[in-house]
């Protein structure tokens, strides 16, 4: 609806969506602290509800506001009205807009935008990877439902916590891990709504006692729900790595993932396209079974490397199975030198 001087709500919302929060990237309208737009005639009424321990920060936005609207061709009078709370002390509530996890130098997502992909097997394989060039490592599997870290790596240690009630997590194949997994056992489903997965995944990936590490690799739950919009909203991630398969249904879902890391400025760091291909065990003949090249295509035009081109293998599967992963059971395959060179690649 046009107002006089053709000022409308798209454009103050436009406007104020380029406007940061201090100390951030994300825009004050991508937080929610928008509450309200009203317009009459040329003068604009905008409603700010912010939660901030620094007094500074409300003003800072209420003068960053009024001089982005006042920019705006076509207005009169801007009101700002900040309605400024006090954050409750609450240990596991995340700060407003990505934050490190302590300890931890680079976080690194890694994402499909659909199930079925052998994305946990990817990052299974890619952490231990990494670990073996030297690097302190670690992997949380982020998937609350279906967690299946746990069994690819073989452990059944019971979780244990510090004297100031912070989980230490499972050792397996040098690398440190989380899973809820390890909390439900192999036969217990995750019964739980939309709050209560999101406090979850910040307990599995802020109350653990990580230590000091280069990276953690983060096993997200296939799709764009809450779990990935918690983390990718939340944590300081250094970017994401989209795992598919050739076929056009898989790389379909993948640019849903790829869009969502791009709304909200994730760097993407490389495409993996796994079941590439089959080597037949008695000729050595290659079947695309998928089709060939999508990985490669997909790449390209989201213009970023192809990290690599994992192949169908049952000794892969059977790895992943029985708790021994690939590079672990058989680091001289092709299967374990394509994840080494991914590994390569991503550092």
């Amino acid at each position: 609806m046009a107002y006089q001087h053709g000022v409308t709500e798209e454009q103050i919302r436009s406007v104020l969506a380029q406007v940061r929060y201090p100390g951030f990237s994300r825009d004050i309208v991508s937080f929610g602290l928008v509450k309200d737009i009203r317009i009459d005639g040329s003068d604009v009424t905008v409603a700010l509800e912010i939660t901030a321990k620094d007094t500074s920060i409300p003003e800072t936005i209420r003068q960053n506001v009024e001089d982005a609207l006042q920019a705006l061709s076509g207005i009169g009078q801007v009101v700002v009205n900040l309605d400024v709370r006090t954050p409750t002390p609450n240990p596991s509530a995340a700060a407003p807009g990505p934050t490190p996890i302590e300890g931890v130098k680079k976080v690194i997502a890694v994402a499909s935008g659909k199930g079925g992909v052998g994305k946990s097997t990817i990052a299974v394989n890619l952490a231990i990877a990494l670990a073996q060039t030297g690097a302190k490592d670690g992997l949380c599997d982020c998937d609350i439902y279906g967690p299946s870290v746990a069994l690819m790596l073989g452990s059944r240690e019971p979780l244990m916590a510090t004297e100031n009630d912070r989980i230490i997590p499972i050792e397996a194949h040098g690398i440190k891990t989380m899973s809820m997994g390890y909390v439900l056992g192999e036969h217990s489903p995750a019964v739980m709504r939309g709050p209560r997965v999101t406090s979850t995944t910040q307990q599995l990936l802020r109350q653990v006692e990580w230590g000091e590490l280069d990276y953690l690799i983060l096993d997200l739950p296939p799709g764009t729900g809450d779990i990935q919009l918690t983390i990718i909203q939340t944590v300081t991630l250094a970017g994401a790595v989209l795992i598919t398969t050739p076929q056009e249904v898989a790389l379909l879902d993948v640019r849903k993932a790829a869009a969502m890391f791009g709304k909200v400025n994730v760097k993407l760091l490389g495409v993996i396209e796994n079941m590439s291909y089959f080597l037949c065990p008695d000729n050595g003949k290659r079947y695309d079974i998928f089709g060939s090249g999508g990985g490669a295509r997909e790449a390209e035009r989201m213009k970023t490397p192809l990290l690599a081109e994992i192949p169908i293998d049952i000794a892969t599967r059977e790895g992943g199975d029985h708790g021994m992963p690939i590079v672990i059971a058989n680091p001289q395959s092709p299967v374990s030198q394509a994840f080494k060179a991914a590994a390569a690649a991503l550092l």
